[in-house]
């Protein structure tokens, strides 16, 4: 079983930029597609970016051209860039496989506020 520990997470302005990073416990380069996901308050979870395991991407449609998925096999990890930050991208931000098939990890919360 993979675990899978999210961070880069914080308080940012509109306009502003984060990076996230999904680190695993294991060799994630079988795993054919991870994705971001990300769940606000009182919504459902759900997938803003996904990335194959040889390199295609693809996004939610209010993320795209804004945020950027990337994934570094050898180091089991893998990125969210997030640039253009609006406060509507305020949630809890997750990775897992897609479809989601690992225990869920903490998370890392993104908050856009002025």
């Amino acid at each position: 079983q993979v675990q899978l520990v999210e961070s880069g997470g914080g308080l940012v302005q509109p306009g502003g930029s984060l990076r996230l990073s999904c680190a695993a416990s294991r060799s994630i380069f079988s795993i054919n597609t991870m994705g971001w996901y990300r769940q606000a308050p009182g919504k459902q979870r759900e997938l803003v970016a996904g990335i194959t395991r040889f390199g295609s991407t693809n996004y939610e449609g209010s993320v795209k051209g804004r945020f950027t998925i990337s994934r570094d096999n050898a180091k089991n990890t893998v990125y969210l860039q997030m640039n253009s930050l609006k406060p509507e991208d305020t949630a809890v931000y997750y990775c897992n496989a897609n479809p989601p098939s690992f225990i869920w990890g903490q998370g890392t919360q993104v908050t856009v506020s002025s």
